[in-house]
């Protein structure tokens, strides 16, 4: 039958109609978990952060996540991302908040969108718009009505927008739970009396919003009436929400932690995250969230802190480029399929509590229909226990819990890790082999150089005879600040002859400074890790007459957490020079010219229509360890379909740009040489600093560069050098899995779990197995290390043990060689040896290389 346009417009609209109201879900909760469409769920859920990432790898990045086990993405809304300046919105590129809860609800999932609008979150000023400090009278996070009126203003922007695009799962979307405010109830009693109004204030403004999902506030104890309070934590299985009605939610599981530039590489392992979740949910927990799942890049100057790295790496399950970190991704895969094999008896049943030994205990969980759970927990941070269960033994690792999805039969051991490692290397390439001469005659390579003056460029913005506060004059609008003044030396000064110097001895509340005099760099300070406050004294050369002196104060990304943060401030506040006859000379009550920001920045030389506004100078070989220095090449884009990080290793400190998009902040400042573990032991609770690694190296040497950011060739990039370094060893790499291990005793249950939630149940396990798979494209070139028997180590470093099967290699190789995966099972004939060590409960161990 044919139809006209109008009527097939009607028809598609009907037809959408029906299909939004289909979806359309009611959500509410009990004391038990939430209720989605009449149904309690127990809800996985990982935090991506839009802005941390690219639109081009959003689908990917939720996709891995619905593929690790979770139901849900949760994010903040960045408010001084999306509101630059008053009344002024961004919803573009990484902005762009809509396409990322349209990419959501197209894979399926539910979103928690947490808006705040104060995140904190390691992200400049903790979301909060710099701006929103300068209007008259405005407090943050308190009974002030100021902040009020401009965070309900953005707060309602958000919900209209969400509202008008039928996000909310009310409306047929995808958004099940929202959040105001963020980890209020810890600081509240701060803010004196203005602190419990200003809470309740925030959850009822919420509560009128009318979204028909609920409203969550983490942290906050005394969240009222409907609103739920959450937990944030590495654990958080003891818990209790404010209110016997409301579920017991986790809204941030850290799997790791975030990094400052001049700290160690901390790293949490995935047997101690898996225990902080399956004891959770042994405890009745009903939602727990990773924050963060993939932790992504810091662009530009959005990190906090200060101090906080470009990386926002986390040592989440999905790494800052996109790559699976294994084991911890894949081990927490399976713990999902093993608590969703519990869902229904969990949520419907009765709870038992059985104490099976002095720190072994056991939750089981039995409904009407004769269905049965139990979460068997050693929580002993040394021993490993034999315990009896149902009249059957179970071997319980130190600090592990064993998931029986039927009362019997272990899925899952939050210690026994069964599957691969990933072997994930930088890979170089010679930057200098993919540089460009602008010119088409000409495949020379070529450097334009732009050089800073130190101090006042054209003229000054004001002149004071005092020092000022950087952050207030700046307003965040660029990292530096110039502090200029002159001092005149008398030629009779004893140190003009006598071979020795004056000394510039400083104060600043921070975060940094590089200190010239006349042109000359002299030396530099910072702070240290997230204490801001440093002094600098460094001996310095002066000349007979005037001296110019110029100071570079540069801000690390603004405070982003704590009780009236937007009040700290940065910048010198002391500033002397001894060295005289008549003794200290004090500068700091001296006339001083200011000037905001460099040259570079104010006229865009990142930017192609910027870059003309200045001279530059070409020329085939760069200066090197030239301070002030602005760098430009053209480049083609790395071969291969890698992600890319820019190596920065013999650079000094400064920010990077790639065809006018902000790569960030770099600073290969090195971390301390003590405090990294030969190993790291996952028993006992967890704490930031117990699992460094990365002692002496530089807290972050690569930055990563979307390969969206490249074009096949003509890639212009542009360095900023403050301090000095060699451009000439500047290279990309890609980032690459180059090989693959693993590890299994026979101790390891291999339970199939896709097989058991289709009804298939293994009443006596099957044999361990390890199972191995190179990355597209790829495969098993060569076997490095096998082992079956007492190997000791880790994955790139495993050791022969004094029980090894000699032919433990030629089994391998048959199974793997020259395949993209492969499967070796204890079970295989060969590895079956009666003779062989016994009494010795055998591993085996494989390391294998991928190209």
């Amino acid at each position: 039958m044919a139809m006209s346009s109008s009527s097939l417009l009607i028809f598609f609209s009907l037809l959408c109609f029906s299909i939004s109201s289909a979806l359309a879900a009611n959500v509410t909760y009990d004391h038990r978990s939430l209720i989605i469409d009449g149904r309690r769920r127990l809800i996985i859920s990982t935090s991506i952060h839009y802005p941390r990432s690219v639109p081009e790898m959003w689908p990917r990045l939720v996709a891995m996540a619905k593929d690790g086990g979770a139901d849900a993405i949760e994010t903040y809304v960045f408010w001084n991302g999306h509101e630059p300046s008053p009344g002024n919105y961004y919803f573009e590129d990484r902005f762009d908040l809509v396409k990322f809860v349209e990419i959501v609800r197209d894979a399926g999932m539910y979103l928690l969108l947490r808006i705040g609008p104060f995140v904190a979150a390691e992200w400049n000023f903790g979301g909060v718009p710099v701006w929103l400090h300068y209007v008259p009278g405005t407090v943050f996070r308190t009974d002030n009505k100021n902040f009020k009126f401009y965070m309900e203003k953005f707060l309602t922007l958000i919900v209209d927008m969400m509202k008008q695009r039928r996000f909310f799962a009310s409306q047929g979307g995808p958004i099940i739970l929202s959040q105001v405010e963020n980890e209020y109830g810890d600081i509240e009693t701060v803010y004196g009396e203005g602190g419990k109004p200003y809470a309740m204030w925030a959850a009822n403004m919420a509560l009128s919003k009318n979204i028909g999902v609920p409203w969550i506030m983490c942290q906050q104890y005394d969240a009222p009436g409907p609103v739920i309070n959450t937990c944030n934590s590495f654990y958080c299985d003891q818990f209790t929400p404010n209110s016997l009605d409301k579920p017991k939610i986790w809204t941030e599981n850290w799997p790791g932690w975030f990094k400052t530039f001049g700290s160690r590489n901390p790293h949490r392992p995935p047997e101690d995250i898996a225990f902080a979740v399956a004891r959770f949910f042994q405890k009745g927990g009903s939602l727990q969230n990773y924050y963060m799942y993939h932790g992504g890049t810091n662009f530009g100057r959005t990190s906090g802190g200060p101090f906080i790295t470009t990386s926002y790496d986390y040592d989440a399950p999905i790494d800052e480029y996109g790559l699976a970190r294994l084991p911890k991704w894949a081990h927490l895969k399976e713990l999902h399929k093993s608590i969703k094999l519990c869902e229904s008896t969990m949520l419907f049943g009765m709870s038992t509590l059985l104490h099976l030994g002095h720190q072994q205990e056991a939750n089981v969980y039995t409904d009407s229909s004769g269905n049965c759970v139990a979460f068997l927990a050693n929580i002993d941070e040394v021993n490993d226990k034999l315990v009896d269960f149902q009249n059957r033994s179970y071997h319980l690792p130190a600090w592990s819990v064993s998931i029986l999805p039927d009362c019997k039969n272990e899925a899952f051991n939050t210690a026994k890790i069964r599957s691969q490692t990933s072997m994930v290397d930088m890979v170089p390439e010679n930057l200098q082999a993919t540089m460009k001469s602008p010119s088409k005659f000409s495949g020379d390579l070529r450097w334009d150089i732009f050089m800073e003056k130190a101090g006042i460029w054209e003229e000054p913005d004001f002149v004071k005879e005092t020092l000022v506060d950087h952050i207030n004059t700046t307003k965040d609008s660029t990292d530096y600040l110039w502090y200029t003044t002159s001092l005149h030396v008398d030629e009779r000064e004893d140190f003009l002859y006598a071979g020795s110097k004056g000394r510039l001895i400083l104060e600043s509340k921070g975060h940094a400074v590089h200190a010239f005099i006349n042109q000359e760099l002299q030396g530099s300070a910072s702070g240290n890790g997230t204490v801001s406050p440093f002094k600098l004294e460094t001996p310095i050369t002066l000349k007979a007459g005037k001296n110019e002196i110029a100071l570079l104060s540069m801000t690390v990304g603004l405070q982003n957490a704590g009780p009236f943060f937007e009040w700290v401030g940065a910048g010198l506040t002391s500033v002397k020079i001894s060295g005289f006859r008549n003794g200290t000379v004090d500068l700091t009550s001296a006339v001083w010219s200011y000037k905001v920001g460099l040259e570079g920045e104010h006229k865009g030389v990142y930017n192609i229509d910027g870059s003309s506004k200045v001279k530059w100078i070409s020329m085939s070989e760069p200066p090197r360890y030239k301070p002030l220095t602005w760098y430009k090449t053209v480049i083609d884009a790395p071969k291969g379909a890698e992600p890319v990080g820019l190596d920065m290793n013999h650079m000094g400190k400064g920010q990077a740009w790639l065809n006018g998009k902000a790569i960030g902040r770099y600073w290969p400042r090195k971390g301390p040489r003590h405090g990294c573990p030969a190993s790291c032991n996952y028993r006992g609770k967890f704490f930031p600093d117990k699992c460094n690694n990365g002692c002496g190296e530089p807290t972050q040497r690569w930055y990563h560069v979307p390969r969206s950011w490249f074009q096949p060739s003509g890639n212009i990039l542009v360095i900023f050098e403050e301090k000095g370094g060699d451009p000439t060893k500047i290279a990309l790499s890609r980032r690459r899995v180059t090989g693959v291990c693993g590890l299994v005793s026979e101790n390891y249950p291999s339970i199939d779990l896709e097989s058991w939630d289709r009804g298939v149940k293994f009443e006596d396990g099957t044999k361990a197995s390890i199972h191995l798979k190179c990355p597209e494209r790829t495969q098993i070139s060569s076997v490095r290390f096998a082992s079956f028997g007492n190997p000791s180590g880790i994955c790139g470093s495993y050791i022969q043990g004094s029980c090894h099967y000699p032919h433990s290699a030629s089994v391998v190789e048959k199974a793997c060689l020259n395949k993209n995966e492969c499967v070796v099972s204890l079970s295989e004939a060969k590895f079956v040896t009666t003779e062989l060590c016994d009494g010795v409960t055998k591993t085996l161990a494989i390391e294998a290389a991928c190209d």
